[in-house]
């Protein structure tokens, strides 16, 4: 494997004329990460990986300062998963100018967390087509797990970039619970109570799915989150689509995000 800290010795590396699969992320790796890359390793000739902790993405300085950092572990782990190449550039190198820091969103799309993290998705839009103008990649892979931020950048490069987004399916512990790096700031006990929330809003999903009837008694399953002391910020039925809330029995997502012990975690079904 072969580590870059700059665009420049990157380009002049490797060919993106060629099968290359790019698989963006902010280090502490999981498998939910480890799946991405072996989709990309299966599909690429070569697969680029990068670790970048974009702080125009974080609306509070404090998440960000706290965020997991584990460089060293995730370069072995990138190593037994035979990648290719990986980027570790500094914020200097993505954002020269720091008005790339930040692209505006549309009013249509303040929902779920563009609506309670301002910023956020500017940030993460931002860091993107920075990545994009400054590498060609054929194919970038992307998790279902962050579902909105999914869409929005399939929506934002389609007419601007020739990279082809790969969606992957999310991938859980057994217990139901999503991987995501923010899990390595929970103890074992926070572990089983967001186990709890996703088993919960598992089983609606599925009880929906055989009678739409019941999307009523969704502020019924909010309260009962709130009633094991749970903060949640949002618990939300959209269109799988557009995210809108037109939506019926075939083309509905559950959204929601919540916290423990100051952590936020986000899921869909």
């Amino acid at each position: 494997m072969i580590i870059f800290k700059s665009f420049n010795k990157l380009n002049k590396k490797v060919n993106f004329k060629a099968n290359i699969g790019f698989v963006p992320t902010m280090g502490a790796l999981h498998n939910g990460h480890i799946s991405l890359i072996k989709r990309s390793n299966s599909i690429c000739k070569k697969t680029l990986v990068s670790i970048f902790i974009n702080p125009s993405q974080f609306n509070k300085k404090n998440d960000y300062k706290k965020y997991p950092r584990k460089v060293e572990t995730d370069i072995k782990i990138l190593k037994k998963l035979k990648v290719d190449y990986l980027l570790i550039p500094k914020v200097s190198e993505v954002y020269k100018n720091k008005n790339n820091m930040k692209i505006r969103l549309i009013k249509k799309d303040k929902v779920l967390c563009a609506k309670y993290r301002p910023g956020h998705f500017e940030g993460v839009l931002a860091v993107i087509n920075q990545f994009l103008t400054l590498i060609k990649p054929k194919y970038m892979f992307l998790g279902q797990k962050d579902y909105q931020q999914l869409h929005l950048i399939k929506n934002f490069i389609k007419n601007k970039f020739f990279t082809k987004v790969i969606p992957c399916k999310t991938i859980r512990y057994k217990g139901s619970l999503a991987y995501s790096s923010r899990n390595f700031l929970l103890s074992k006990n926070d572990i089983k109570k967001a186990t709890y929330v996703s088993k919960l809003v598992k089983k609606f999903y599925y009880d929906l799915k055989k009678d739409f009837k019941k999307v009523r008694k969704l502020k019924e399953l909010k309260r009962k989150l709130i009633k094991n002391n749970l903060k949640v910020e949002y618990l939300e039925l959209r269109n799988k689509v557009n995210l809108s809330k037109k939506i019926n029995r075939s083309n509905f997502k559950i959204f929601i995000s919540f916290y423990i012990n100051k952590v936020r975690l986000i899921d869909n079904f």
